[in-house]
């Protein structure tokens, strides 16, 4: 992971350059077995520091008799956000306002590092049929290590912002920060794959239009805030004010998931991070995502993880 925030630092500024000498203002860690591994380095930004939005992407296979190594990682280096230096408290800054003139706010240059391993990744593949370039990387059947500098897209650079000046915390930031990483993966997968255009084009017409974009958009931040209370598609549309059937098939195509897949998935990472990074119960956790059983949830969490909610306490 150092290395990784060095090469991007160095290629961010022409220069060789070390972390090590800038000051670190905020920092953001969550390691939980079989979930993304992330690292989010927020350093003050020196004043005669000039440096270039880039991103890189590297593919690690390596097999042989003693050891198997399948990972990607994804690291970012963008100037240009401020953080709160009283983000904890209560300030005059309104995290939700965006001022810009707050003496609370520190400009800042923003690592964000994020390592996916095979197992986290083969949710997104098991049932393809496809065996394209972006699948051979996703399913690991690419059998060649590499590494490649991308140009930092609108999309990832908004999820990035977004990412790093959301007002969430706790168990909140957890949920919002699972759902943006997986944005990222996917906004990459869909750069590489030569799919970003510049003016997109949508199977559902009504994409088109930006307001029911937002509709859909407004939808899956419902979906996050309601983590813990599973919500029917017909309250979630009209907490969203789109038609039912508009949301479940916009929501496919913006996001490459279904509502339930997507929603299943963000409360199995959250239940992870309760149960390995807080230390609560299965029955504990079992409640506050609103399972009627602990059966239920350990049958939901062991298809979505592979293993059974004690088994990760036990790791």
């Amino acid at each position: 992971m150092t290395t990784a925030i060095e090469n991007i630092l160095s290629v961010s500024c022409n220069a060789p350059a070390s972390h090590s000498d800038m000051e670190l203002v905020q920092q953001r860690v969550q390691d939980i077995p079989g979930s993304v591994h992330y690292i989010i380095n927020r350093y003050r930004k020196p004043e005669t520091f000039e440096i270039e939005n880039v991103s890189m992407l590297s593919y690690h296979f390596r097999k042989n008799e003693e050891d198997t190594e399948k990972s990607l990682e994804l690291v970012f280096c963008i100037s240009g956000n401020k953080y709160c230096k009283k983000y904890d408290q209560e300030c005059s800054f309104c995290r939700l306002s965006q001022l810009h003139d707050c003496e609370e706010l520190v400009p800042t240059i923003d690592i964000a590092y994020f390592k996916f391993d095979e197992k986290q990744l083969s949710q997104y593949v098991k049932d393809l049929k496809t065996t394209g370039f972006t699948e051979s990387i996703l399913n690991f059947t690419h059998t060649s290590s590499f590494s490649r500098m991308m140009p930092l897209s609108d999309k990832m650079h908004a999820t990035l912002r977004d990412l790093m000046n959301h007002p969430y915390t706790d168990g909140m930031a957890n949920i919002y920060t699972n759902a943006q990483t997986q944005m990222l993966l996917l906004n990459v997968m869909e750069s590489m794959g030569g799919e970003e255009v510049e003016d997109e084009e949508f199977s559902c017409k009504f994409l088109e239009n930006e307001d029911d974009r937002k509709k859909i958009e407004l939808a899956r931040e419902v979906l996050l805030q309601h983590i813990c209370e599973p919500l029917t598609i017909k309250e979630l549309s009209r907490k969203a004010a789109i038609n039912e059937c508009y949301l479940k098939k916009g929501f496919k195509e913006l996001y490459g998931t279904t509502i339930f897949d997507f929603f299943q998935n963000q409360r199995m990472e959250h239940a992870k991070y309760l149960l390995y990074e807080r230390g609560l119960t299965v029955t504990d956790v079992s409640n506050m995502l609103g399972y009627s059983s602990i059966s239920h949830f350990s049958t939901a969490f062991k298809k979505h993880t592979g293993l059974k909610p004690c088994e990760l306490l036990l790791r």
